[in-house]
């Protein structure tokens, strides 16, 4: 069987956005409330959105997320996985536009070094734009990143 391409991955929508109840074993960590379980091209579309000069943390976009469906909060599993593979079809070059994967960040600024390229070269691309990246341990981190955060309206 034939290894589906990043770009197969995002266009796949699996019966995607899902709203569904937090369950039991989700709600110690979560609380209660509605989970929405975002399409991959949801993912690449709000990734697509911020500007240069700005990033956003996947929580932003877990937030964006679950406010645009009415959900308490949005998948932190799907909507990390999506967003790799969105920015992985992004450099692929089958059709989807190239997105600026870079700008987004985990929790605390941190730099997703899952995403095309490795930590290395996202630095260099942020840095590019005017951000100040410094190494804490093994990690890289944006210094300052709250103040550059792009808003989803």
């Amino acid at each position: 069987m034939k290894k589906k391409s990043w770009t197969e991955k995002l266009n796949d929508k699996k019966d995607f956005p899902k709203v569904e109840p937090i369950t039991d074993k989700m709600s110690k960590r979560w609380g209660k409330g509605t989970i929405v379980i975002p399409a991959p091209m949801e993912v690449y579309d709000l990734m697509a959105r911020v500007p240069e000069g700005r990033v956003v943390t996947i929580n932003d976009i877990r937030s964006a997320l679950a406010k645009r469906h009415g959900a308490t909060i949005g998948c932190p599993i799907c909507t990390g996985i999506f967003a790799r593979i969105a920015a992985s079809a992004s450099v692929e070059g089958k059709g989807i536009k190239k997105i600026p994967y870079w700008r987004i960040l985990k929790v605390g600024g941190v730099i997703n070094e899952k995403y095309p390229g490795g930590a290395e070269v996202q630095k260099k691309l942020l840095e590019i734009e005017g951000h100040t990246v410094r190494k804490r341990g093994s990690r890289y981190v944006v210094q300052d990143y709250s103040e550059r955060l792009a808003k989803f309206g």
